[in-house]
């Protein structure tokens, strides 16, 4: 894991809002690295974690370096680090990075997601590669891993938030098994994390994002223009669930919502958000189906 650190930005002037610190995985690119600029203020430290450190690196454009620079254009810190959450130790050394220059963490973002190869084939699961049980690893498992290592930083004062990102597909077929399963096992957690960190006033939650203008998306539509015709005009900006968790981390009835699983354009609507070009993205559930929140019972 290589870790490199930004220059100093001035977060004492008058009016700012009040510091905090952030992390935001698998920002390189896509929805973390919409989120983590949606999140860039003035005041606010945002660590931002990928693997991709220079152009070319990977298929789609943009590094954790990249994501940086932006975070700082808008008056934000950022600290890029380049790590890879399929390796646990890896993980340890980031939130230990972060006790060591920040004290303590206010938002984890849990982003960070191996995308496998035909991922979105229209074919039955035993015709795709078992690679696509990367996500589990990369997705579900580093969900778990990061918010294990984030704890105690995110325990020394109430108010703090995780948010794991996730979508219908742990509610309906998407794509396949592999990623419906992922999906549903990381909204469940969202609800069992909750409960052990209620006694520190500390909220998780799960959030439904909708289609999304990613590099990804952006390129799939452009080669497969048939199968994703029309669509781009449903789709989300990247910073638009950074707006919503940002209107969660300064709800003071933020602990209402913890366990629960939200969709962003739902949760937009009662926050009064619109994306940036002043939409207002439609809700999935009509035709994807509501959350399957869990039941309140508790078994020790």
């Amino acid at each position: 894991m290589t870790i490199v650190e930004s220059s100093e930005n001035d977060l004492n002037a008058v009016g700012q809002p009040a510091q905090r610190t952030v992390v935001v995985t698998g920002a390189s690119r896509g929805a973390g690295k919409g989120i983590a600029l949606a999140l860039a203020q003035p005041g606010t430290t945002i660590y931002v974690t990928g693997r991709t450190s220079r152009l070319g690196e990977a298929s789609l454009p943009g590094t954790v370096f990249e994501t940086v620079r932006l975070i700082e254009e808008r008056g934000g810190k950022g600290v890029a680090v380049v790590c890879d959450h399929g390796d646990d130790e890896q993980v340890r050394q980031l939130f230990e990075q972060v006790e060591r220059e920040s004290g303590s963490l206010d938002i984890l973002v849990n982003n960070a997601c191996a995308v496998p190869e035909a991922l979105t084939d229209a074919l039955p699961f035993w015709e795709k590669s078992l690679r696509q049980l990367d996500i589990l690893d990369v997705g579900m498992r580093s969900h778990y891993v990061s918010s294990y290592f984030a704890a105690p930083l995110l325990v020394k004062q109430s108010g703090s938030l995780i948010v794991h990102t996730s979508s219908a597909g742990g509610r309906c077929y998407m794509h396949g098994p592999a990623y419906g399963g992922g999906k549903a096992a990381v909204d469940k957690f969202a609800n069992d994390m909750a409960v052990d960190f209620r006694a520190h006033g500390v909220a998780c939650v799960s959030l439904w994002m909708g289609l999304m203008s990613t590099e990804r998306t952006q390129a799939l539509m452009a080669q497969e223009p048939e199968k994703y015709g029309g669509m781009e005009a449903m789709c989300e900006s990247p910073e638009f669930p950074g707006r919503v968790i940002d209107a969660l981390w300064c709800d003071h009835q933020l602990m209402e919502k913890s366990g629960l699983i939200l969709v962003a354009a739902q949760q937009a609507l009662e926050y009064g958000i619109t994306d940036v070009d002043g939409s207002q993205p439609s809700s999935p559930t009509g035709y994807l189906g509501e959350p399957a929140q869990a039941n309140p019972a508790i078994v020790e």
